[in-house]
């Protein structure tokens, strides 16, 4: 008996093992709807924007996009300025956010399969592609990004703060807060969210910015590559300081939401908690992270598969009751990479148009219900990560989590001492009383 209790609390004392609590954290009801409503209010904003059509694109037989200014950089840069120009005037359009969706999910499907075949590499080509069309897109539609990106930074930081509340009362107390109560924390704190990333790299640009400064001294005629050269080291130290706040800045972003909702900081303290938990224990911190990133692939597509058989049954059943021409026009069969597809409206009536219009957003709803849940898990698993981080770094209890109840609980003791200070200052006052009752006295037998 002795022996089983020792290896069950070995196993509890294993950290690392605490991740695997995420997936029964991430389907929490609550963290889905928060989930929903994010993805559900980028996406609107996204399609509202996408009115401003500005992507050129090619498309084939029925309309369908056949190539487009992205995968054009991403494939051959050097013809994307002639393919802009060429096409300015016959070429047909898309939304920015459109592109990016699109070739988004494309890329995050091609990972996940290189991830499960163990190739590396081409789940490192994959993101770096990812990466590159983002590029693009600030490079060439510059306006759209800045207010896209302040739209996708307020979202996040009301849902992802919200989620991080939940996931950390969940796990340090098994407590499970309501919708309202996670929302109006996020909403307390909101200034804490959205300026803990924005502050570094805000200090990254603005260091960048010194070293284009000197490059642009160094145009000077005769003098300026003469200063560019004594300032050399200036600009190798300031470049050294960006590298580390970079490695700081995307290693510890995930941490910096569950810094606020765990312990109540403040911006600066979220920043400062991040950055020294990732630099104090690298190996540890990259290990909780892969471990995280395989689990939730492995949960991902579980989740899909649920998915997928979900839309699957549905669609077999109501083909046994429905014409399959008509069904196969207002929604086309589900597969499990693609879940849902545009369908060929084109010789259909105005009913079939408008159920199949119908059908589709249902459809949406379900593919976003997925999307949902790997934006809960990615919160959540970044929440437990930074309470094992912050266990190991400050030896802090795992169950010890921040309430902001705790700073009102010492009013009432302040406020009660007052008055009894008051009643033993006014005590004295009664005592001249008595000896004005002799005096009276003697007057009245007179």
């Amino acid at each position: 008996m002795g022996d089983e209790k020792d290896s069950s609390n070995g196993c509890k004392n294993i950290l690392f093992l605490k991740i695997f609590q995420t997936f029964r954290m991430s389907i929490q009801p609550t963290k889905l709807i928060i989930a929903f409503m994010a993805v559900t209010s980028v996406c609107m904003s996204g399609w509202i924007m996408d009115f401003n059509k500005t992507v050129v694109v090619i498309t084939g037989p029925r309309g369908k996009i056949m190539l487009t200014e992205l995968q054009l950089y991403i494939n051959n840069t050097g013809q994307l300025d002639s393919y802009i120009k060429s096409a300015q005037k016959k070429g047909d359009r898309e939304g920015v956010f459109s592109t990016l969706w699109r070739f988004g999910s494309e890329k995050f499907h091609n990972a996940l399969n290189r991830l499960f075949a163990f190739d590396i590499s081409g789940v490192v080509a994959n993101i770096a592609e990812l990466f590159k069309a983002v590029t693009w897109a600030v490079k060439y539609h510059l306006l759209y990004c800045l207010i896209f990106f302040l739209i996708i930074l307020v979202v996040t930081s009301i849902s992802g703060g919200a989620i991080c509340r939940i996931a950390a009362l969940q796990f340090a107390q098994n407590e499970k807060p309501g919708l309202t109560e996670a929302l109006r924390f996020s909403i307390k704190k909101f200034t804490s969210f959205v300026t803990s990333p924005l502050i570094p790299m805000i200090i990254i640009i603005a260091a960048g910015l010194l070293i284009f400064l000197l490059g642009l001294i160094g145009n000077i005629r005769w003098a300026g590559e003469l200063i560019m050269a004594v300032f050399m080291l200036l600009a190798l130290i300031t470049g050294a300081f960006i590298a580390v706040a970079s490695i700081g800045t995307v290693a510890g972003f995930s941490l910096m939401f569950p810094a606020v909702a765990y312990d109540g900081s403040d911006c600066l303290d979220a920043i400062n908690r991040s950055f020294s938990y990732v630099f104090a224990r690298p190996w540890r911190m990259g290990f909780y992270t892969v471990t995280a990133a395989v689990y939730g692939a492995i949960c991902y597509v579980f989740v899909r598969f649920f998915a997928f058989l979900l839309l699957l049954c549905t669609y077999l059943f109501l083909q046994l009751g429905l014409n399959n021409q008509k069904l196969a026009t207002i929604w086309p069969a589900p597969t499990f990479m693609n879940l849902v597809d545009s369908p060929d409206l084109a010789a259909a009536n105005l009913s079939v148009k408008i159920a199949a219009f119908i059908v589709y957003l249902f459809l949406l709803a379900v593919v976003v219900l997925v999307v949902s849940f790997i934006i809960s898990f990615y919160f959540s698993a970044n929440t437990i990560i930074y309470s094992l981080m912050r266990k190991k770094v400050d030896n802090t209890a795992l169950e010890d989590v921040y309430s902001p109840f705790e700073e009102i609980e010492v009013e009432p003791i302040v406020t009660e001492s007052k008055p009894k200070k008051a009643k033993r200052k006014s005590k004295p006052k009664k005592q001249p009383e008595p000896e004005t009752e002799p005096d009276e006295s003697p007057s009245k037998e007179q």
